[in-house]
């Protein structure tokens, strides 16, 4: 990943952290030259080539007016948030040669006391530097690919010290290098947030990790949760911790040695207890090897074990699980129960750089999985349990309300992606602009629930050939015919314009075995040697029984492709393959 600097201060220090970090990126970086911060911003198009750019920059240097405020002259807050919106336009200008600008947020050093105690009143300095960031924050709000990052929480955490004076005189660095160092970790954490890299599980142990004491000795009735104890309120906390990653779409799920019966009875039972059952999408609470037992759960809900976080009390368990699984993190983890909210609400390895409906409703789909897990166990074949489930696919158009997930899905999906192909919306905006380009994306819904919006299929059609570019299932629905449904109706759109083949180049990668799977059964012919697979058009692609397609509500440019369009309009069409 290449890096770029852009400050109007010495960030050498900051490079050097951020290439030389220990985590899983490998980041190069380069500087705009000192101080031109505007100009830099301007002219991206002539910087070197980078995949994010940094921005970090003092007030009362981007603001003028807020540094004639520091010197106690009046000002005209109009002008002063104008400029605000000045600055602001400079990122959005820049933002569509980068995957992601990170901006800095505005602090100012512990000595300047400004009106003392009228700082936060009239326009004391504390003041109008909280209006300025959070008028920045406004404008940045809808700029999909800028973030603004806050660097309170960095001069917070270093005290007096993270401002020294002397150094900026002597080298014209702002900045304590611990300040530095956590601003690097952020910018760290946000670039695997945008790559789509963050956590989705958290795998937590029972006994004296989410209560104190054993049940299985005491008694559910006799754990330290709650009531007038300061382990029993902490204990709580963390409960409540995890209930917050869990709202945010973070899966949890129990790895734990104790009987299941007694360990779920806590869950269910216990007055205080803040976590029930059905907020952990699976557990393995038996006396098995937690790091087999971690290997099962990930397999159980489909996600990679890269994808984990363990969290367990004792040391053991915890160099167990990271010596047999370094894909697993395994956060050091404090003795003292009191801090155990504390450790998990630093952990920088849930930042995601999206916020969906999906996200939120994640646990969910999980508890509907279940619901059709159990229900595959009572009927006699998988053929007739895929039927019974009533999928009815929805294709939809490119638009304000899906892009943000539209983006997520591409930049997060790894097992169903034929060429892992990641995009910055502003990259994909661009994409779309030529007329022989295409993408859709698809909801999948069925009896048991809503799974949302879970696909994305793209399209590059020309000299009568449609070539594949993105296809991108997540793996909630992989298995139950999505995947058909979404080929089929690009097979029938690109025979509709004319088209004579439709192909798909492979592009392998770690984790997109899957994806190869589905196309070497898909029916295409296969051409080894250049990893693609093939369909003649002139042969319609069947659509897979039992699922039902809601085609998108505007059709393509083609007198072809507006029947179809219309002819399917607001209507679930029965779908059958040839046999019927």
């Amino acid at each position: 990943m290449k890096v770029y600097l852009i400050a109007d201060f010495n960030l050498d220090t900051l490079g050097n952290y951020l290439a030389n970090s220990e985590s899983s990126l490998q980041i190069s970086v380069s500087s705009a030259p000192f101080g031109q911060v505007i100009p830099a911003l301007l002219q991206a198009h002539e910087a070197p080539p980078a995949d994010f750019a940094v921005v970090w920059t003092s007030p009362e240097t981007m603001v003028p007016s807020f540094a004639e405020s520091l010197n106690y002259a009046t000002i005209d807050e109009d002008r002063l948030l104008a400029e605000v919106h000045e600055f602001a336009e400079c990122l959005r200008k820049a933002q569509k040669h980068y995957r992601a600008i990170f901006v800095m947020s505005w602090t100012l050093p512990y000595y300047r006391r400004g009106n003392g105690i009228l700082n936060l009143k009239g326009q004391g300095a504390r003041k109008l530097l909280l209006k300025m960031n959070l008028k920045l924050a406004e404008e940045l709000e809808d700029s999909g690919s800028i973030y603004l990052l806050d660097a309170q929480r960095w001069t917070d955490a270093v005290g007096k010290n993270s401002y020294s004076p002397k150094l900026w005189y002597m080298t014209k660095t702002r900045f304590h290098a611990d300040v530095l160092r956590r601003a690097a970790s952020d910018i760290n954490a946000a670039i695997s947030g945008v790559l789509g890299d963050c956590k989705k599980l958290v795998i937590v142990d029972l006994d004296n990790t989410l209560w104190g004491g054993v049940v299985g000795d005491l008694g559910w009735q006799n754990l330290k949760l709650g009531g007038h104890d300061y382990l029993g309120e902490a204990f709580i906390d963390f409960q409540k911790a995890l209930k917050g990653l869990r709202n945010r779409g973070v899966l949890l799920a129990i790895a734990s040695k104790n009987e299941e019966s007694v360990a779920l009875e806590a869950l269910a039972k216990h007055p205080e207890m803040v976590l029930r059952p059905e907020d952990f999408a699976a557990w393995r609470i038996n006396w098995n090897d937690k790091a087999a037992n971690i290997v099962e759960l990930a397999a159980q809900l489909n996600l990679g074990l890269q994808s984990a976080v363990f969290i367990d009390d004792n040391p053991v368990e915890r160099a167990r699980v990271r010596e047999a699984l370094p894909e697993v993190q395994v956060p050091d983890w404090p003795d003292d129960k009191t801090l155990f909210a504390s450790r998990l609400l630093e952990l920088d390895c849930f930042d995601s750089a999206y916020a969906t409906v999906e996200d939120a409703s994640r646990s969910q789909f999980y508890a509907d999985e279940k619901q059709r897990g159990s229900y595959r166990k009572t009927v006699n074949s998988a053929e007739e349990w895929l039927l019974s489930l009533q999928t009815e696919v929805s294709v939809e158009e490119l638009s304000d309300v899906n892009r943000i997930r539209v983006i997520q899905l591409l930049n997060k999906t790894n097992q169903m992606n034929l060429t892992t192909r990641r995009v910055s919306e502003q990259e994909l905006e661009d994409w779309l602009q030529q007329h022989n380009r295409k993408l859709w994306a698809f909801r999948v819904k069925d009896k048991f629930g809503d799974s949302g919006l879970t696909g994305v299929l793209s399209v590059e059609m020309q000299s009568g050939i449609a070539r594949i570019v993105d296809f991108v299932l997540s793996c909630r629905v992989i298995g139950r015919r999505v995947e058909d449904a979404m080929v089929a109706f690009a097979a029938e759109y690109c025979a509709a314009a004319g088209l004579e083949e439709l192909h798909a180049n492979y592009l392998p990668t770690a984790k997109n075995k899957p994806c190869l799977s589905f196309w070497m059964s898909s029916g295409f012919s296969y051409d080894e040697e250049e990893n693609r697979f093939g369909w003649l058009l002139s042969k319609p692609y069947p659509f897979p029984k039992g699922v039902g397609i809601r085609r998108p509500q505007t059709g393509g440019t083609s007198q072809s492709q507006q029947r179809v369009s219309r002819e399917s309009e607001g209507v679930v069409l029965p779908v059958f393959t040839n046999s019927d």
